[in-house]
């Protein structure tokens, strides 16, 4: 599948552009121009376009502003050692952003279109992809209901797009690890709700429970499950693994409530291969201070397509504050194997990159 391109006819000069990759900042920075295509109930998906990137214009009554149809994916596109760009996993993103849209009641975008899409899209703005340690060109596929209609049901009309943002490293550098705030008082998702679609109301329930993290001095919230709140999900954003002195790891098991991250699975993958027993499997908040206090629980991080790998060195419940060791060896060693293969200077043993042409 082919999209018709209009390049923009104001590029940003290569100057300008140059001054904004010297040191991006996550999100604030975009691209020239954007990709869209339109889904209409009677004629499917069709006009699919990559042009300057612009405003959009929806009817008030728009199903999104409403009823909250709206799914998206978060990727990037790398230079490989060699000067070639590259998307890490693409098909995993496509496959991704289909469940999401089943659960939301969406209709499914055929998933070559999508990795398509996001191929020629990255070809046209290979120049925004900045170099250096930790940066990339994140990639911003999204889907929202277009219909004006205010009658509770799916909505019949969609506008898929992508746009792009260059970016650094999510969290700040020389940071001895990440502090974390334990919320007791919210909850991210419940059994049957949409835990593991990525859809904006996700993000939205949990800004609050943000917010009071960071007026307790800490990064990022890690929720609990809903039911019980003792057993331990994921973070605001991210999903989160365990380390146990004698090598092996944990991570809460997908169940409906926990978003399926592609650098979660990656990250299982890469430790699986080096040897690493890897346990996908319930991990409650007591059974970590315990492990903590015997020694058993040396390291643990959070993991996604922003963050990467992130060590986390503090857990912040309440007025506990139950701290790691400052060593992460083996956080360190998956972090590296995972980045080698986005530069493509490690074996691509399971063939997750795709080169940009």
């Amino acid at each position: 599948m082919s999209f018709r391109i209009e390049p923009t006819a104001h590029p940003t000069p290569d100057a300008d552009r140059k001054a904004l990759l010297e040191a991006p900042a996550f999100g604030r920075v975009f691209t020239d121009h954007m990709l869209t295509m339109r889904y209409t109930a009677d004629a499917g998906w069709s006009d699919g376009v990559i042009a300057a990137r612009a405003p959009l214009a929806i009817d008030p009554a728009a199903a999104v502003l409403h009823y909250a149809q709206e799914i998206f994916e978060g990727m990037k596109a790398y230079w490989l050692a060699d000067g070639t760009p590259a998307l890490f996993r693409p098909e995993a993103n496509a496959a991704r952003f289909n469940r999401s849209a089943v659960r939301m009641a969406m209709p499914e975008l055929p998933e070559e279109a999508f990795v398509e899409g996001i191929k020629q899209f990255v070809a046209l703005e290979r120049d925004w992809i900045p170099s250096g340690d930790g940066a990339s060109l994140y990639l911003r596929p999204f889907m929202f209901a277009t219909e004006a209609f205010l009658g509770v049901r799916p909505a019949r009309e969609y506008l898929f797009a992508i746009i792009a943002s260059p970016a650094g490293s999510y969290f700040k550098s020389g940071s001895a690890g990440l502090r974390l705030f334990v919320s007791r008082e919210h909850v991210r998702a419940a059994p049957g709700g949409t835990g593991e679609a990525k859809c904006g109301g996700n993000y939205a329930g949990g800004l609050i429970a943000q917010s009071v993290a960071s007026q307790a001095g800490c990064d990022q919230v890690l929720f609990l499950d809903a039911r019980e709140q003792r057993w331990i999900e994921e973070l605001g954003g991210m999903n989160i693994m365990f380390v146990f002195d004698d090598g092996s790891m944990v991570t809460p098991p997908l169940g409906g409530t926990i978003l399926p991250g592609i650098t979660r699975d990656s990250l299982l993958q890469l430790a699986r291969d080096a040897g690493v027993t890897v346990r996908e499997e319930p991990y409650s908040i007591e059974q970590l201070k315990a492990d903590v206090a015997a020694g058993r629980l040396v390291e643990a991080f959070a993991c996604g397509t922003a963050a990467v790998v992130s060590s986390i060195a503090t857990f912040v419940d309440g007025d506990q504050e139950i701290g790691l060791p400052a060593a992460t060896p083996v956080t360190t060693r998956l972090k590296s194997a995972l980045q080698s293969i986005y530069a493509g200077t490690a074996e691509d043993r399971h063939g997750w990159l795709t080169r940009i042409a």
